[in-house]
């Protein structure tokens, strides 16, 4: 990259944590991962880009639990010395897409490097957008469009807003939050506490996004939902997923959906667009993660619960939700198998009154979450939930559970 003023990507060397990572393989019998690793590091490509599929093929050897963490950190230093070749011929999109691969799928011990790498080639490579960037949104004419009120009852499940809606409180102290409704375990709606958010404004952008993450990779999932038989996941860039979200005003357009993904981990200028809610520290829990859900009109989580404290907040578009109390469970016909547990059986948007008879005359509360609302979400409740438009959320998940299921 001579002529640009710009820090160029160096081969990694073999450091300290370098070293105890190849160390670490060895004891686990990965020699040809190390020899492979060893010659990347003295500017071999060639061996960079075996030691990254050795690394690949081991996170995928068996479920995700199982994969020993090491290999995690073997992917990511393999990603970075590949990165560096790539990055030597000017090829920063496709360099820029093995990053975020280190990033979504490696280890932790090599994160500030996988990061520092990308500044420095989003600092060189046309604000990161690659080659299928810039004129992208111009082109497809993307807007975020709402929907008329008279036509959201139509695409939602049956009785929906016909019980009890969701309580709304405007600029909710924290201690009211918590006398109110943290203690006793009731899901409310907080406005007026996101106007300051930068987000607000720049999300509603879509040539500010595509400026800031049209070129980074992204896990997206294509299908209804996931509990599917159709359903699967796909990594693309977030400039091809803008794209997709303008294909999906086509009704017959399969959604595809950013969803439950640490975007603001991977990409730190849309995290400085948000602020973690005062309300995230009541009862004294830490902040368990914090996840992004983006997507078109359409996109469905499937009844569910999860362990921990959630605040949703709405930043972009409208979505419609529905919650069940933790105290009718065995009502909502849970999924035996471990791995979907916390899922319900019950498909809500086509309910089967034969096959779950208790399910149909249930209680619950719901409600249609505006843009710059807020919704509490106590851990255990059940809740289903619909984007009535393009939606762009946040969740943020707080409290002292360990545990975390599929959601």
């Amino acid at each position: 990259m001579s002529g640009t003023g710009a820090e160029v990507l160096q081969t990694p060397i073999l450091d300290a944590e370098r070293s105890d990572i190849l160390q670490k393989i060895s004891e686990e019998g990965g020699y040809a991962y190390v020899s492979m690793a060893t010659l990347a590091a003295g500017g071999d490509f060639r061996a960079a880009e075996v030691a990254r599929e050795m690394a690949w093929e081991q996170l995928h050897s068996g479920p995700w639990h199982s994969v020993l963490p090491v290999w995690r950190d073997a992917y990511s230093m393999a990603c970075l010395h590949v990165a560096a070749f790539l990055h030597r011929t000017a090829d920063f999109r496709e360099a820029l897409k093995v990053l975020d691969m280190g990033l979504i799928m490696g280890g932790k011990l090599l994160r500030p490097d996988l990061e520092s790498s990308v500044e420095k080639i989003m600092s060189v490579s046309s604000d990161g957008r690659g080659s299928d960037g810039g004129e992208l949104c111009e082109k497809a004419g993307l807007r975020l469009n709402c929907e008329g009120s008279n036509k959201v009852l139509r695409v939602l499940p049956i009785r929906s807003l016909s019980c009890k809606i969701v309580e709304k409180r405007y600029s909710l102290s924290l201690e009211g939050f918590l006398c109110d409704y943290f203690l006793s375990g009731s899901p409310v709606i907080i406005s007026d506490c996101m106007d300051h958010w930068p987000a607000r404004t720049n999300w509603k952008d879509m040539d500010y996004l595509e400026r800031v993450a049209g070129g980074r990779t992204v896990p997206v999932e294509v299908g209804k939902n996931y509990l599917c038989p159709e359903w699967k996941q796909e990594l693309i860039t977030f400039s091809q997923f803008l794209e997709r979200i303008k294909s999906n005003d086509s009704t017959s357009a399969i959604p595809t959906y950013l969803a439950q993904h640490p975007l603001f981990e991977q990409i730190q200028e849309l995290r400085k667009d948000i602020f973690v809610p005062d309300y995230c520290f009541a009862g004294g829990g830490e902040l368990k993660s914090l996840n992004a859900w983006f997507g078109p009109a359409g996109t469905v989580t499937p009844l569910h619960h999860d362990p921990h404290h959630n605040i949703l907040a709405q930043v972009v578009g409208k979505k419609y939700i529905r919650l069940y109390t933790a105290l009718i469970s065995e009502d909502l016909y849970p999924y035996n198998e471990s791995m979907l547990s916390n899922s319900s059986q019950v498909d809500l948007d086509n309910l089967d009154e034969k096959e779950f008879p208790k399910a149909q005359d249930l209680d619950f509360v719901d409600c249609v979450l505006e843009e710059g609302e807020m919704l509490y979400i106590p851990p255990k409740w059940w809740h289903y939930v619909r984007s009535l438009t393009t939606s762009f959320s946040v969740s943020f998940w707080w409290g002292n559970c360990s545990s975390s299921p599929i959601s």
